[in-house]
């Protein structure tokens, strides 16, 4: 967003509570890589330039990745500046800082959706004796107690912090819930080219029935690897680790599942099978059938005829739990009545629909399919700058 206020000549600053980059230096595991490709880095006036464009970033090369855009785009940024107010004024917004307080006509939240793990109630009934942790405060297995890890959730972190930490040697039982499996590559291709090149990934949010649905959709079970390996179900089955269904309670010290395991699996195989038929249509339709490998569908995700129902925590075999459940964003700053009863701000597209002047980026499926993505911001921003442009312009919404 500031590269493309600049280009229009819009005075402004971007206020960092920590440093450049900060969440990626401060709030993430130390394996842990991009998801997607090196070549889908891409923002404006800047991307990739090294020798490895399908490979995947980890943190301190894509800590240096958004620190050198700052530089090259000469970005005003004010760090070790933590926002803690936002209110209206006569003439447009007052934020408050612990530096001191800015006073200005328009306001881009771009503070992200990642900022509070979200942990469910039941949390409160495990076990005293049991760690536990959220991929927030997870930086790797030498943390973990020895013995037995349970870590809830199966999409792209559930699934990488699983197989991590049993190959650490700890004992791993992953419950799963809804998720979306998908080869990390198909026909030849990273399935996130594939994404790209059908379009999927530029889809328009003013496109979709029911957006709100969407947007809640967990992210594709993936990972970053040399390898470029797909990390599934039946990859973390075929190393040991342990399945169980949706986390349901704990009762009495015993955490209970939901029996629905076998129907999520199939569910989600169902849902990928319909998305690479998408792309074997469109290779079709585009001639790019001869440009890459024949047409294949993995195997069904496997699960056993009666998977557990039940685990005693007290039993002492496991000694950690890791909450992979998502999260959500820290609006408790704001001064303004902007949420939904969700506690998500009411925007059309990025543009906050009451309070005139103010924008929200980085939010999933804000504007695009791939808006949470770091190749999605570029594409974002262009588009609400154009808005934000003509509201100082005129004075009102356009």
């Amino acid at each position: 967003m500031s590269r493309c206020l600049s280009a229009r000549a819009i005075d402004h600053v971007l206020l960092e509570r920590g440093a450049v980059a900060n969440s990626w230096r401060t709030e993430r595991w130390d394996s842990l890589r991009l998801l997607t490709p090196n070549w889908q880095s891409r923002l404006p006036d800047f991307g990739y330039e090294g020798d490895d464009p399908d490979g995947y970033r980890n943190m301190p090369e894509t800590i240096a990745f958004l620190d050198k855009y700052a530089q090259v785009i000469e970005a005003p940024v004010q760090t070790e500046t933590a926002v803690t107010s936002l209110r209206c004024n006569d003439n447009g917004y007052q934020v408050g800082t612990d530096q001191g307080d800015w006073h200005c006509r328009t306001v881009v939240l771009a503070t992200g959706a990642c900022n509070i793990p979200t942990i469910p109630k039941i949390a409160d009934a495990v076990p005293s004796g049991i760690a536990q942790l959220t991929p927030n405060n997870y930086r790797n297995p030498d943390q973990l107690a020895e013995g037995g890890v349970l870590v809830v959730g199966a999409a792209a972190t559930g699934t990488q912090l699983a197989d991590e930490i049993h190959r650490s040697g700890r004992p791993v039982t992953l419950s799963v819930g809804a998720h979306i499996r998908v080869p990390r590559v198909y026909r030849g291709r990273d399935i996130e080219w594939w994404m790209d090149a059908s379009g999927l990934h530029d889809e328009l949010y003013s496109e979709i029935e029911d957006i709100v649905r969407v947007r809640r959709v967990p992210s594709f079970q993936l990972t970053g690897s040399d390898e470029r390996k797909t990390l599934d179900i039946n990859a973390l089955s075929a190393i040991g680790v342990k399945l169980v269904g949706r986390f349901a309670g704990i009762h009495d010290g015993k955490a209970q599942f939901a029996g629905s395991l076998r129907n999520m699996c199939n569910m989600s195989d169902l849902k990928m099978n319909r998305l690479l038929k998408t792309f074997d249509e469109w290779a079709e339709e585009s001639g790019m059938d001869g440009e890459v490998d024949p047409s294949h569908r993995l195997e069904a995700t496997g699960v056993e005829d009666a998977p557990p129902l039940g685990l005693d925590l007290t039993s002492g075999e496991i000694k950690t739990v890791i909450w992979a459940t998502g999260y959500r964003p820290d609006y408790s700053w704001l001064e303004l009545e902007l949420l939904d009863r969700k506690g998500q701000i009411k925007h059309d597209g990025g543009v906050v629909t009451e309070a005139p002047g103010m924008y929200l980026l980085g939010m999933q499926f804000l504007r695009r399919r791939k808006s949470a993505l770091i190749d999605g911001a570029g594409d974002d921003a262009r588009d609400l700058c154009g808005h934000l442009a003509g509201y100082l312009a005129n004075g009102n919404i356009l």
